[in-house]
Formats: C-alpha cells, sequence, structure tokens
C-alpha cells in the first residue's frame, strides 16, 4: 500500500471512476464488480432512503461520490460515517477518500490472493510448464 500512499487527486479520482455509489450494485462480471458486489451490505428501505439522500449531498458539497470501505460495516455504521464525513472540509475529506480507496485496494488484493486457482486442467488458457 505504499504505492497508494502516493496518489494525487487525479488518481484518487480515476479510481473512483470504478466504484459504484454505495447502497448501488456494481454491474458486469468483471473481478472489480463482483468484488464490489460482496462487501455491501444489505439495507432496511428507511436506511437506504438514508444514504441516498447522502450521497446525493455528499456529491453537492464534494463533487464526487462517497466512497468508504463498506465490507465488515452494516447500512447503519456506513451512513454513520457518511453523515461524519459530510462535516469534513474538503481538504481533510480528500485524504479520507484516499484512505478509504487504500483499504478497499488492499481488501480486494487480499481476497483475490486468498482465491483458490482455477484447476489447470480445466482452465482454458492453461500452459503446462515443464520442471
Amino acid at each position: 500500500m505504499r504505492a497508494a500512499a502516493e496518489w494525487d487527486a487525479a488518481d484518487v479520482e480515476t479510481a473512483l471512476a470504478h466504484h459504484p455509489r454505495i447502497g448501488e450494485r456494481a454491474a458486469g462480471d468483471s473481478t472489480e464488480a463482483r468484488l464490489s458486489r460482496t462487501e455491501q451490505p444489505t439495507a432496511a428501505e428507511a436506511t437506504a432512503a438514508r444514504i441516498a439522500e447522502g450521497n446525493a449531498a455528499y456529491e453537492a458539497r464534494f463533487g464526487r461520490i462517497f466512497l468508504v470501505r463498506a465490507a465488515g460495516r452494516t447500512a447503519e455504521d456506513i451512513l454513520a460515517n457518511l453523515t461524519e464525513r459530510l462535516t469534513n472540509d474538503p481538504a481533510v475529506e480528500a485524504l479520507v477518500t484516499a484512505e478509504q480507496l487504500r483499504q478497499i485496494a488492499l481488501l480486494r488484493l487480499e481476497t483475490l490472493v486468498e482465491e483458490p486457482a482455477p484447476d489447470a486442467e480445466t482452465a482454458p488458457d492453461a500452459v503446462e510448464v515443464a520442471q
């Protein structure tokens, strides 16, 4: 994660382009979309509505989507985090967002490393390596 410590505002904006809004499910079959769908908790209707309202307020205030490491958090935890972060000034919030991106990247890397490798005999692009 040392590499991510040097991210500037443009790097953060590029990374945010690959994330759905909190409360929305990522579309598609990419690894990134699949991981995103497993990270966000399901929210009760009232909580989901409050998160959607908070998303709109956040986007109006900061000009980008609200991002938080959702894995391991309840929808209520996420709503509380969103509400709290709406009080940040833009410079502080930029730092918080970059840290959340680092946490998500690390979590996803750990998840991918822990996934079992496809069976070499059934993988379509498997190449036998001579020893």
